[in-house]
């Protein structure tokens, strides 16, 4: 009977870890697909050495504020670690809003700047917001890195590599009102 209880007790682990993997999978595809649908986005999954994606990023301030995301990060496509996202911002702010991100990396090389350990955005460093067609500043501190926006049609961003690297957002919800000085910080651990 005690072996009855054990083999159940771990059975039901088993199960819950998988139920528990298989909604943070789906979770994944289902920023991945949303990004890719984009047409500012689709190219650059097939262009692109690798990339980070995080599926929510909670963000919320009232004079101070910050920001908080969990990311995978693909190597040709293969999901070769994870990494996190953190941001501390002050100033001027005032809500709370979620969004998805991608980050691109153009090389090889710039695939390995961002999986070196700790990595920070620099100054004027920006995302293309795919949802709202228009150009976020994502101010930081360190070395410049993000995503030119160019306009080639009427609402529509295009963005390009802007030191190896291009940022997509896609807002989820909420809403925010920012003039704030914020960076973000990422940490990344391989497989």
């Amino acid at each position: 009977m005690k072996h009855l209880s054990v083999l159940v007790v771990s059975f039901m682990w088993v199960f819950l870890f998988s139920a528990a993997q298989a909604n943070e999978d789906e979770k994944y595809q289902t920023a991945l697909k949303t990004f890719k649908e984009s047409p500012q986005v689709s190219t650059f999954f097939n262009t692109a050495y690798g990339y980070a994606v995080f599926p929510t990023i909670g963000k919320a301030g009232v004079g101070v504020g910050g920001a908080h995301g969990k990311g995978r990060v693909y190597e040709q496509g293969v999901h070769v670690g994870n990494t996190s996202m953190t941001q501390l911002s002050i100033g001027f702010q005032l809500g709370g809003q979620a969004f998805s991100e991608v980050i691109f990396f153009e090389t090889k090389a710039d695939f390995e700047k961002f999986t070196s350990g700790n990595f920070e955005f620099g100054a004027q460093a920006s995302a293309v917001a795919i949802t709202a067609s228009a150009n976020a500043k994502v101010s930081t501190t360190g070395t410049g890195v993000g995503a030119s926006g160019t306009s080639d049609k009427v609402g529509l961003q295009k963005a390009i590599y802007n030191e190896g690297m291009a940022v997509f957002t896609h807002a989820k919800g909420g809403l925010m009102y920012e003039a704030a000085l914020s960076g973000q910080k990422f940490k990344y651990s391989a497989l």
